[in-house]
């Protein structure tokens, strides 16, 4: 963990729960912000960005972006890019879809960020969601850069 970062851990016994938390932690989310998704296929990625969604206000459905990459979604109060990262074959091409600058006056939310982290800025919040299906899952999330000054405890609730 990096100097300074803090760690926060959420059990999910629901995709209802999951979606929950997302909804919770959109009323911490700041213009320029990047959220750094991992966990397997069926550990809730989408349905945590969902969440997201919903607490944005944003009113078209948030779904998994696999196949056109990027969606951005500009009906909430704060605008949403979400990425989906498992199908690019490189950083380059991740580089090339320039979504950290089409984001920077809304939040950035990449599912499976851990394979492009080395394009991303140091100032992001990971998330990682352990568990499949309809079972309990582990959120964790950890802080870097000013995410380490935000109060994440709220999301406990």
């Amino acid at each position: 963990m990096p100097d300074g970062a803090t760690q926060l851990r959420i059990r999910s016994d629901s995709d209802a729960r999951t979606r929950a938390i997302g909804r919770a932690l959109a009323s911490l989310l700041r213009p320029g912000d990047v959220l750094v998704l991992e966990g397997p296929l069926g550990s809730g990625k989408t349905a945590f960005v969902s969440g997201i969604g919903d607490g944005l206000g944003i009113t078209e459905p948030v779904t998994s972006p696999t196949f056109i990459l990027m969606r951005r979604h500009e009906s909430g109060f704060l605008p949403l890019v979400h990425v989906d990262a498992y199908r690019l074959g490189s950083l380059a091409e991740f580089d090339d879809l320039e979504v950290v600058a089409e984001a920077a006056d809304g939040a950035l939310a990449i599912e499976w960020g851990d394979t492009v982290v080395a394009a991303l800025p140091e100032d992001r919040l990971h998330v990682q969601l352990d568990g499949q299906g309809e079972g309990p899952r582990d959120i964790v999330f950890t802080t870097a850069g000013s995410w380490a000054g935000r109060d994440l405890e709220g999301l406990l609730s």
